[in-house]
């Protein structure tokens, strides 16, 4: 059974008001490839082909979610640093009135966090636990490295979370992970609902690990609630709408964007009856009822 870190961390309650006042949706995943430098024990990885969203599919997309949601995050697998057409599709976003988050392993920041900085993306969040099996050295310049580009982006107006979403796992790690954000950042820290505040706009935040939806995991029963096409879905990389952001193999396939509107996707049958189904705390689909992550909803 394969764990993993959360997803992205979830708005303020301020900020889904705010939001469901304007756009259907608070956020949409889109995943601009399913590559990825790095073999993470906490990533489940996929099984799908490998692909690279074009710039002109971003585009299409984007323009399809333009009122159905204000953010724009760009992941569901994959790292989008290693996108080459990345700063092109931050420009289009922008163009068309999108906020833009990024969640990144932070491996490529020293070639591509300036591009970041450049867009003005709204926020970064920085896995930093991507090198739990590298060498000390290695370590400790990643970290080094994201500490960097952390202090550079939110002095320069972008929110920063460096996100330990690893508890109970390599918590030696952990430790000198922190050890080495406190000597780089030696003042007292604000402990805040949500996170701990290092500085104005970068945050600390940590959490546990937890079982990925698997259709080979056991089932733990329909009883469980989760917000995916309550306040989010996801866009794969080849165009394939899914419910939420954990489901990295596509295994509930609801309608591809490049083919059908957005509008007759999500209240097609079986969007609709996945809705129904969590309004009642019921999963409605088999990877939902074998999703560790949803489960804490229960």
């Amino acid at each position: 059974m394969s764990t993993g870190t959360a997803s992205p961390p979830a708005p303020t309650k301020r900020e889904c008001t705010i939001l469901s006042k304007k756009y259907p949706y608070f956020r949409v995943y889109v995943e601009i490839t399913n590559l990825c430098n790095r073999n993470c024990s906490f990533c489940p990885g996929t099984v799908r082909e490998p692909k690279m969203m074009t710039a002109d599919e971003f585009r299409t997309i984007a323009e399809k979610l333009t009122g159905v949601t204000g953010y724009l995050y760009y992941h569901l697998m994959g790292e989008p640093l290693t996108h080459p057409q990345l700063p092109e599709m931050l420009a289009i976003a922008s163009e068309l009135g999108f906020k833009s988050q990024i969640t990144t392993n932070g491996t490529l920041l020293q070639q591509r966090g300036q591009a970041l900085i450049d867009a003005k993306v709204h926020k970064v969040n920085l896995s930093v636990h991507s090198f739990e099996e590298g060498s000390d050295e290695d370590y400790v310049n990643y970290i080094n490295s994201c500490l960097d580009f952390a202090d550079r982006a939110s002095r320069a107006g972008i929110i920063v979370v460096l996100r330990l979403w690893n508890n109970g796992f390599d918590e030696g790690r952990n430790i000198s992970t922190l050890d080495l954000t406190r000597a780089r950042f030696p003042w007292a820290w604000t402990e805040e609902p949500r996170a701990t505040r290092i500085q104005d706009r970068l945050y600390l935040e940590h959490g546990d690990r937890f079982d990925w939806p698997d259709l080979g995991a056991e089932d733990g029963g329909d009883c469980v609630f989760c917000h995916g096409l309550r306040d989010h879905f996801g866009i794969l990389s080849n165009g394939t709408v899914v419910p939420c952001c954990l489901d990295h193999n596509g295994d509930i396939p609801l309608g591809n964007i490049f083919g059908q509107s957005i509008e007759d996707i999500l209240n097609a049958p079986r969007a609709r009856a996945i809705v129904e189904g969590f309004s009642r705390r019921k999963a409605a689909e088999e990877l939902c009822r074998k999703c560790g992550y949803a489960r804490r909803f229960g």
